[in-house]
């Protein structure tokens, strides 16, 4: 999805991280090799590790959102909730991730 609506997902890089049109690009391709490794037995662990620090690196735009979250906003996940929610949905994705990791190897 980062190659088919990449402006939505430049909203989610903070304000002060730069090339945010760059940074889109290389984590999509980045995703795309992890899913790739994922997808291959005997390359699972390795993606299942590599899922784990991405989705990490990824945890920085969700502490800036929260950062930034206000109740009186729009949309769900930029308020309060919302932002803690993507919080918590994220800590599940990188528990999965090691998990497959771990079961992988």
């Amino acid at each position: 999805m980062h190659f088919a609506t990449p402006g939505y997902f430049r909203t989610l890089v903070p304000a002060w991280v730069h090339r945010a049109r760059l940074l889109v690009a290389v984590t999509g391709a980045v995703e795309v090799v992890v899913g790739g490794l994922l997808l291959v037995p005997c390359s699972r662990p390795v993606g299942g590790w590599a899922a784990a620090v991405l989705i990490t690196a990824y945890q920085m735009s969700h502490v800036d959102a929260l950062r930034c979250a206000r109740s009186d906003r729009p949309r769900l996940l930029e308020r309060p909730a919302g932002t803690v929610a993507r919080l918590v949905v994220n800590v599940l994705y990188i528990a999965w991730a090691v998990a497959v990791a771990r079961s992988a190897a």
